[in-house]
């Protein structure tokens, strides 16, 4: 199985190879720079020393040899002052004096070749090198010849050589130090990025886990979880905002959805049991054949009822499908639509004997939208007026322009609809108790049907019902000429 690591590893790993690389950089860049430093102000340091001491010897050259006690004690005070090793050669190499508190020392006697006092001549700077086996290991050495001026001819005769070398390393002293800041320093740094890498990933990483923990529990059918995070980090808050968003969605539509099937299977269950109940009474002779027509009238009418019922849906099913705004690009005439679905009503009007107040511009008044869509929203506001208008009662309708809109109201007389009731009336199935005894036809999809095709226009849909008086009032673009 496919190891994976987590989040907070990646973000740990990353910051200390980021922490270790440059520190290797820096550091080894300044330890460089410094211990190159050191050796030149070490260098330096010895060639002033040799030249003192050449110096000096030069000026007793006539009292005494390189060999002399005088010459040894010079030696020591000059190698004591600069922590250093002299040696002192003659003019063939051979070590004659030394700073040693040993005499004789070790190094008496022991000779140095041509070959290499002419190496470490060449470049007037120290050498890297024992000295033919003088010294048990190799040291950084400066020569200079010690010379004696004949002051008659003005020529320059060797006396002798001295050799000089630091006693310790300062430069592998140096190295050490800074090495060991170095190591204290990255330690420290790695220590600081472990802990700012853990609380800043942690910090970051909480609404992911929130958001997986909220996934989890919307497989298994909750849908209440949400991510509570504020945390400073703009996308991340983006993140946590947008999940809670598409939680809310989901819950909704899941709400929804229980009840739509919850109103559908209410629905589809009155007309159902009516129809089973009496096909079987008349199948079983419980219902008299005297009333066998009444009850085929009624099992008629059910059906009827169940057949509007799958057209209602259907109808909302296609209208949820299409995209809001998407039916703007066609213009028509808002009055000819009013006159159409009047006319279409003529006969459910005539027959409850209402009387219409219609205040219809006599211009054209040109909108934006879909002319079938909103002739059916007009068709049912107008209908479901009717429906509920007590018989001989007024249906007003009007029509009017204003301020880039145009207003549709629909209006009729009848029991006044509850403040409670007034924001429900266009949820799907709504019926209020009042109205079921009325409205025996109605399958509760009219009002939904009318509030989503508005809605997809963009258009707003508003009610109002006192005093006995209900009236819709909804909303159209007017189309530019």
């Amino acid at each position: 199985m496919k190891r994976t690591k987590s989040l907070y590893f990646r973000n740990f790993l990353h910051t200390a190879l980021i922490v270790v690389m440059s520190f290797l950089l820096l550091g080894g860049a300044f330890t460089y720079a410094g211990y190159r430093m050191v050796l030149r102000q070490q260098e330096q340091s010895m060639l002033s020393v040799a030249n003192q001491y050449v110096r000096s010897i030069s000026a007793f050259h006539a009292s005494f040899s390189l060999d002399s006690f005088e010459v040894k004690i010079i030696t020591n005070t000059i190698g004591s002052a600069s922590d250093a090793d002299i040696l002192v050669a003659d003019p063939d190499g051979v070590i004659v004096s030394c700073s040693d508190s040993d005499f004789p020392c070790e190094h008496t006697g022991k000779a140095v070749s041509a070959e290499t006092i002419a190496s470490l001549q060449s470049d007037n700077r120290f050498g890297r090198t024992n000295l033919d086996g003088v010294y048990g290991e190799k040291k950084n050495v400066v020569c200079r010849p010690i010379l004696a001026r004949n002051f008659d001819t003005g020529e320059e005769t060797v006396l002798g050589y001295v050799f000089l070398s630091s006693r310790q390393s300062v430069a592998a002293v140096l190295w050490r130090e800074y090495l060991l800041v170095f190591l204290i320093l990255a330690a420290g740094v790695m220590l600081l990025s472990f802990v700012l890498s853990y609380f800043t990933t942690k910090k970051q990483t909480d609404p992911i886990r929130q958001m997986a923990g909220a996934a989890e529990k919307f497989a298994k059918g909750d849908y209440t979880s949400r991510v509570d995070y504020r945390g400073g980090i703009h996308e991340i808050d983006a993140l946590a905002d947008a999940f809670n968003k598409m939680a809310d969605s989901v819950e909704q539509s899941e709400n929804n959805r229980r009840e739509f099937v919850a109103n559908v299977s209410h629905e589809l269950k009155t007309p159902m049991t009516s129809i089973s109940g009496f096909a079987d009474g008349i199948l079983d002779g419980t219902i008299p054949r005297s009333r066998q027509n009444e009850y085929l009238s009624i099992i008629s009418s059910e059906t009827k009822r169940l057949s509007r019922l799958v057209r209602s849906m259907l109808d909302m099913s296609q209208l949820q499908a299409r995209e809001p705004g998407a039916v703007l690009d066609k213009t028509f005439d808002l009055c000819e639509v009013m006159r159409l679905a009047l006319l279409s009503l003529e006969h459910k009007i005539t027959d409850k004997g209402l009387d219409v107040d219609a205040q219809l511009p006599e211009e054209a008044v040109m909108v934006r939208g879909e002319q079938d869509a909103i002739n059916q929203v007009v068709y049912n506001l107008i209908d479901n007026a009717a429906k509920f208008a007590p018989r001989g009662s007024v249906l007003r309708l009007a029509v009017w322009k204003q301020t880039g809109k145009a207003y549709v109201s629909v209006e009729n007389d009848g029991e006044t609809i509850s403040p409670e009731e007034l924001p429900l009336i266009f949820d799907r199935f709504h019926k209020t108790d009042k109205s079921r005894s009325q409205d025996r036809d109605g399958v509760g999809l009219g009002l939904y049907i009318v509030k989503t095709i508005l809605d997809n226009h963009g258009e707003d849909i508003f009610v109002t019902s006192r005093d006995g008086v209900t009236r819709f009032v909804f909303t159209m673009t007017v189309a530019e000429k």
